[in-house]
């Protein structure tokens, strides 16, 4: 194995997993830490899902340290720490304990931070990262409901995480090179940083990024900068290009779009589904705490709906989600949308439902444990960072695994048309 890689939620696994697949890479995603039975043997990088972004900071680093010992076990040469592209953390973590937790185990001096995904606006200049034209504190992940993000200053988010020195290689060091950006790190490691938060605007920006981080033992960052990790290994000899992509068919039966999320482009999604005539089904969060919602209730509506994919949704306004974490508490909230719609999503394989959409890195989660999904094989791609997967344990099914801030408006709609 030539890559490992520990994800902090479900959808930024198979985000990074479809990069490294479309550089040549045979990739295998797993939920939580492998346990062999899925022969590993021919596979160049692994990923690993977990679901640690949002948990206590000890339990996240407890969870990536158990990860990070399986990679090492099955003979990664490099590990991957991925995290969203818009940096989702809080205060205290959970970047920067993992992150800490991993520079030791790996032995390594310096790593680079690089959330930057260009192709879905996610750019980073003079360590400030940006959502489109906004700074990603004034974009609509201000006001997310888990990981409300109040400052685009990478440099300093990161600084409250981490008793590590933390350092910027600007644009205008990035613009020169692969070169450049590694005597950048050399530099920095001289002068005792430890964190290096790495400008790009462009793809070129993290190839060369990826060509210069060869030799780090550790990456953390988003997928974009993963573009170049493929290339360095060929250059080695140690990768063969299988870039042919998933071929197998995917499973008959019916199909269902699950959103969590209620990121801004995913509530666009849900908009343009209904206004196409989806039929829709709201979860109404104070409904399931007063006992007068339960997964029964929605499977039943759903088996009902025989012409077009059903959407059962709880994405919702900001003003709205506030008015109800205020009631019941922002865990609370969650957790009770993430339990009915694995609940929903476990009765619906039951009756032959095979091809699940959903929406929303924590709800995806929740799905796919309760569907009893192990690994998942890559397919093809819907939209930047968003394929379609096939399991390779359990009850064969298609799943396309979306962060909420993923996907062009009409993702839901479009989406089945890619499925092989």
């Amino acid at each position: 194995m030539l890559l490992g890689a520990i994800a902090d939620d479900l959808t930024g696994a198979t985000d990074l997993a479809l990069t490294l697949s479309r550089g040549g890479m045979r990739v295998v995603q797993w939920t939580g830490v492998p346990q062999g039975q899925v022969d590993l043997r021919e596979v160049d990088a692994l990923v690993i899902a977990l679901k640690s972004r949002t948990i206590p900071a000890g339990e996240a680093v407890a969870q990536s340290l158990t990860a990070a010992h399986a990679l090492r076990d099955l003979g990664a040469r490099q590990l991957f720490f991925k995290y969203c592209s818009t940096f989702d953390s809080t205060k205290d973590g959970n970047i920067g304990p993992v992150a800490d937790a991993l520079l030791d185990f790996a032995d390594a001096p310096l790593t680079i931070v690089c959330p930057a995904f260009p192709t879905n606006k996610r750019t980073i200049y003079q360590g400030h990262l940006f959502v489109g034209d906004q700074l990603l504190s004034d974009s609509p992940m201000k006001d997310h409901p888990l990981t409300p993000m109040r400052d685009a200053n990478l440099v300093r988010v990161l600084g409250a995480q981490t008793k590590r020195k933390v350092g910027l290689v600007p644009q205008a060091v990035v613009a020169q090179g692969a070169a450049a950006v590694k005597a950048a790190y050399a530099q920095a490691q001289s002068d005792g940083i430890s964190y290096l938060v790495v400008d790009a605007i462009s793809d070129a920006d993290l190839l060369a990024i990826g060509t210069a981080s060869a030799d780090l033992a550790l990456i953390t960052g988003g997928s974009g900068v993963a573009l170049g990790l493929p290339q360095n290994f060929r250059a080695l000899g140690l990768l063969q290009d299988n870039t042919g992509g998933m071929r197998t068919p995917a499973p008959a039966g019916r199909a269902i779009i699950l959103a969590g999320s209620c990121s801004a482009m995913t509530r666009q999604q849900v908009a343009a589904a209904k206004t196409a005539g989806l039929p829709s089904f709201q979860i109404d969060p104070l409904a399931i705490a007063a006992g007068k919602l339960s997964p029964d209730d929605v499977v039943e509506w759903v088996a009902s709906q025989d012409a077009k994919t059903p959407l059962v949704y709880s994405s919702a306004d900001p003003a709205d989600v506030a008015t109800v974490q205020e009631k019941l508490g922002r865990a609370a909230v969650g957790e009770s949308i993430e339990h009915l719609l694995g609940a929903v999503a476990a009765q619906l394989a039951d009756q032959g439902f095979t091809r699940f959409l959903v929406a929303g890195g924590e709800t995806s989660g929740a799905v796919v444990a309760a569907l009893g999904v192990e690994a998942l094989r890559i397919g093809p791609e819907i939209d930047p960072g968003v394929p379609w997967t096939t399991s390779l344990t359990g009850r064969g099914l298609a799943l396309a695994l979306k962060s909420g801030n993923f996907g062009a408006p009409d993702f839901f709609l479009k989406a089945w048309n890619k499925l092989p």
